[in-house]
């Protein structure tokens, strides 16, 4: 009997294992068949190069290991030409490297995009090319151009696998008041930005943001980054039910916060949307006190943490969802490695809660009009009296 009774939980945990993952997959993934995806991890094409190259004298940070406070150093020691001299000859490498200078990593990937365009407008019409591969080949080119439109920041640019990016909205050098948005599945170079549920992409949300900030305190200088720089689940299937792609984005996460304290810039406000929340759950507790001043956690499945206590911030940590987003309707438990774990909006939770009374869905928090908004835009700017 006591075989029967152990074969029969180990049926009921594995069946409320699959329902879970298909709950979660279906909710934090959309509606299209999902994928398993491959993470991006470690600098991109480029650092031996980069490591090779002593023309100035002096050993490079490794990039795959060095601390941003020592990238910052590095390039503290150099001189104006002497930096400009590297992006020109590394711009993929100086380009995504945290802790160096912000305007020269504007500069690296602004050469780093014209090269990937140029590239994927070769392959475009590459004879033994198929017609397919044209077809994307121009997609990509397209996409380089747009971000090299005049006017945009480039802080990150990343072409491998599905291409990663972060984008500065205002001027990050003198900002008083800025904000990181960590997105959450279907993200990535080709959504980073689009006409189609614009509120729901890393650009629309920061776009709103910094004008929402704009109109309720226009004397304070602030900028948002537009952070897509982890694989994201896509659609349906096991990436968006575990933590395996959060994991692996948290350590990039960390680095960028870590390199914006080196260069000087102020702590940001971080708001992480569905899938990007289990990647700040899981980033927030190696990134250095101080590092972030607001974490704001919105239509989120769980951040793999049982209690604010356990993310271990100083930063004030905030709760939003809406009562139409799906999202509430995702099992808030972690079993056998499936789900998130508690539901940060719950009072047990410890965080503080914020009124989205007024958003619609799983992607309108940030929609101009919504009180969701104005209350995210309140605590960047530091306005807590403001926050309903």
């Amino acid at each position: 009997m006591s075989v029967l009774r152990t074969a029969t939980r180990r049926s009921k945990r594995a069946l409320i294992a699959a329902a879970l993952a298909v709950a979660i997959a279906a909710g934090t993934g959309g509606w299209a068949a999902g994928s398993a995806q491959t993470a991006v991890t470690g600098p991109p094409p480029g650092a031996a190069a980069w490591r090779a190259d002593h023309s100035l004298g002096v050993r490079p940070p490794d990039p795959a290991t060095a601390a941003p406070t020592d990238v910052a150093r590095f390039f503290g020691s150099l001189t104006e030409a002497q930096r400009h001299t590297l992006a020109t000859r590394h711009p993929l490498t100086v380009g995504n490297l945290d802790g160096a200078p912000i305007t020269l990593r504007y500069e690296a990937n602004a050469l780093a995009l014209k090269a990937e365009r140029d590239r994927q407008m070769a392959r475009a019409t590459d004879p033994a090319g198929t017609l397919q591969d044209h077809r994307q080949a121009r997609k990509a080119a397209d996409r380089c151009a747009a971000l090299l439109a005049p006017g945009r920041h480039i802080l990150a640019f990343d072409p491998r696998g599905r291409g990663q990016v972060a984008e500065v909205h205002g001027d990050l050098t003198t900002a008083e008041r800025s904000a990181v948005i960590v997105p959450g599945s279907d993200i990535d170079l080709a959504s980073f930005d689009r006409a189609k549920d614009p509120y729901g992409t890393p650009t629309g949300m920061a776009t709103s943001l910094r004008a929402q900030m704009a109109a309720d305190a226009p004397g304070t200088r602030t900028a948002v980054i537009a952070w897509a720089g982890y694989t994201t689940p896509v659609g349906i299937g096991p990436d968006a039910a575990t933590g395996r792609l959060a994991e692996a984005g948290a350590p990039r996460l960390g680095r960028l916060l870590s390199g914006l304290a080196a260069t000087g810039a102020p702590a940001p406000t971080v708001l992480c949307h569905s899938y990007g929340s289990v990647v700040c759950g899981l980033a927030a507790p190696e990134v250095g006190r101080g590092a972030i001043a607001d974490l704001i956690v919105f239509g989120s499945p769980g951040m793999r943490r049982d209690s604010v206590a356990e993310l271990r911030t100083s930063a004030r940590v905030w709760a939003a969802r809406d009562a139409s987003d799906w999202i509430g309707d995702i099992p808030n438990v972690e079993l056998l490695g499936l789900g998130h774990g508690e539901d940060p909006t719950d009072p047990a939770f410890g965080a503080r809660h914020v009124s989205a009374e007024r958003a619609e869905g799983h992607t309108g928090y940030l929609a101009p009009g919504t009180d969701s908004l104005r209350n995210f835009a309140a605590i960047t700017l530091g306005r807590y009296g403001e926050v309903r």
